[in-house]
């Protein structure tokens, strides 16, 4: 057998598996710098500091800085998806109610800023953005708006696209500005102009 040969023949041996605990180390450093130093100060060599691991450990996960501090602040590809309950104002409330909080934990307020900065100079790391957290969630909020429908409380010329660019709008620019003052009026507030929305668009 050829030493070519003998090579294709010798099984493929497994990486070795990623480590939730390590994982979880590096977001909640990630986390608790951004809260205490800001985004710029937020590096991967001081996140590998603050969570006690190489930094080579972090690259092995991450591609690099933007991916790492989306997934602290936004829980990709684990976030939590609401159920519908047929109520349209009930569960855009639940939603109005979820972007808020999630914008304005500290960490997300120091991050948001410098994650648009980058987006503007790269698209394709918001791309990433749009195909693992936004579009899971305007799916999830146009089963709310179709729900809404065969029901009666909303119109069928309603957009869902709409209604989560109003929604995003509006909490993301309160989360900065205000974070979570008033928040539970604001939150309905904002739930009854989205419903009016919903049941007249434009």
């Amino acid at each position: 057998m050829t030493k070519q040969a003998a090579m294709k023949a010798r099984p493929v041996r497994p990486g070795r598996p990623r480590d939730p605990q390590l994982d979880e180390r590096v977001l909640h450093a990630t986390r608790e710098l951004l809260a205490s130093v800001g985004y710029q100060a937020t590096s991967i060599q001081a996140i590998a500091r603050e969570a006690g691991v190489v930094a080579s450990s972090i690259y092995r996960r991450w591609p690099g800085k933007v991916p790492l501090v989306e997934d602290a602040i936004f829980a990709l590809d684990v976030g939590f998806i609401p159920d519908s309950t047929g109520d349209v104002r009930a569960d855009l409330l639940t939603w109005t109610k979820l972007f808020l909080h999630q914008a304005a934990d500290p960490a997300a307020r120091a991050a948001i800023p410098g994650l648009l900065s980058a987006y503007h100079d790269d698209v394709g790391s918001y791309q990433r953005l749009l195909d693992r957290g936004e579009q899971p969630t305007r799916a999830a909020i146009q089963q709310v708006l179709e729900a809404a429908v065969a029901n009666g409380q909303a119109s069928p010329g309603c957009d869902a696209d709409t209604l989560f660019e109003l929604l995003r709008g509006a909490t993301l620019m309160r989360a900065l500005t205000c974070g979570l003052d008033d928040a539970e009026k604001f939150c309905g507030q904002i739930a009854d102009a989205l419903v009016a929305v919903a049941r007249n668009p434009v």
